[in-house]
């Protein structure tokens, strides 16, 4: 609904990677609105977040287990966490996402770099000149790539070297693939053709 929505549910993804319970849960980012540079304490964490996006009605992760069964404790952490959160502050109640949570299996590099691109592209759906992203193609890709990083709910700007929220991610664990994914974005987003097929981002 506004900004201190996305902010906590950014907060809560870090609250909640950890197998203890959450003792911080009412945490204040009032001052600025930033957590670049978050408080920072020791966590058993239970998963691996390799990239996150956030929209205005749902999110998309790319996690990988630190323990047994540690998908299904972060998510339920997380989703029943900020529904609660939310219903309070909004004086609802019930379940906030509809649906059960859906899944997919990771079983290649390949797939990784195209879900991580995936992920990533989200956002264009708000921006006029990237829309066609998801008929895998795009017009502007400059451009595109701009609006990517300037939307700060997403992993997209910590993976092109700016840092955003760069302790959510576990970027340490992927080896050299953040620098393939910067380099495929950065390619991508400074040619000069005037219509890139999209599959080139996902190879």
């Amino acid at each position: 609904m506004d900004q201190k929505d996305y902010i906590r549910f950014v907060h809560d993804l870090y609250e909640f990677n950890d197998a203890k319970p959450a003792l911080n849960v009412n945490y204040s980012f009032r001052k600025n609105m930033d957590l670049r540079n978050p408080y920072i304490r020791e966590r058993d964490l239970i998963v691996d977040i390799h990239a996150w996006c956030l929209m205005k009605n749902h999110y998309h992760l790319l996690l990988s287990e630190r323990v047994e069964g540690g998908l299904t404790m972060f998510l339920r952490k997380l989703n029943v966490g900020y529904a609660n959160y939310f219903n309070e502050k909004y004086r609802r109640s019930g379940s906030l996402f509809q649906g059960r949570t859906k899944k997919a299996h990771i079983n290649s590099e390949a797939y990784f770099l195209h879900i991580g691109n995936y992920i990533h592209f989200n956002p264009l759906d708000y921006f006029s000149a990237g829309r066609e992203w998801r008929t895998r193609t795009l017009t502007h890709p400059s451009k595109a790539h701009a609006y990517l990083m300037k939307y700060r709910w997403s992993s997209y700007p910590d993976y092109c070297g700016t840092h955003n929220f760069p302790s959510l991610i576990a970027i340490d664990l992927l080896g050299e693939r953040p620098e393939k994914f910067k380099r495929h974005i950065m390619d991508y987003s400074g040619t000069n053709h005037e219509k890139i097929p999209v599959q080139f981002l996902l190879e």
